[in-house]
């Protein structure tokens, strides 16, 4: 694959996956909040991705750096009738030794630029309260909508806040 965003396409090939899984497990181990208190091993995030890839309509892209995928973010179109305008950003993960590149910011342009193609115009999103990421979205337009407290398990049995966010896509 080469360097650049890219939109996946199934099947993806054995070394994407493990890239993939590579870049969650480097995450996680970095503090990310993103469904995992502890590191998922490196068979348990091949295996995280191998379902969310087979799964629904939920559209999943990758940024690479020297032949290497080294970021990612997914796109979950609401399933209602009346959420047909809107979609979730998940999985927004750049891997330690890529950041600082604009990954997260190219990832996320080419997520909206599809959204807005799809008619998904409101997207949604949370993330670890006092984290990065939080600041990185405020950055990029996003809006602050509230905090809910106690929202994810931690490894040492506390929890963590995660912030809610929106942004309305125009044309």
């Amino acid at each position: 694959m080469t360097d650049g965003v890219h939109l996946l396409t199934t099947p993806v090939p054995a070394r994407v996956e493990g890239e993939l899984a590579e870049v969650l497990v480097d995450c996680v181990a970095g503090g990310a909040s993103v469904g995992f208190p502890v590191p998922p091993t490196p068979a348990q995030a091949r295996a995280w991705w191998r379902a969310a890839l087979a799964g629904d309509d939920a559209l999943t892209w990758v940024a690479v750096v020297g032949g290497r995928v080294r970021g990612t973010v997914r796109l979950l179109p609401a399933a209602q009738t009346n959420g047909a305008h809107r979609a979730e950003v998940a999985k927004l993960l750049v891997h330690r030794d890529a950041r600082g590149l604009g990954l997260a910011r190219a990832l996320l342009a080419a997520l909206e630029a599809e959204a807005l193609r799809r008619g998904r115009w409101l997207l949604v999103l949370d993330t670890e309260t006092g984290s990065s990421a939080e600041d990185l979205y405020a950055h990029l337009g996003w809006t602050r909508a509230g905090v809910i407290g106690d929202y994810a398990l931690l490894a040492d049995g506390g929890t963590a806040s995660t912030t809610v966010f929106s942004k309305r896509l125009s044309p």
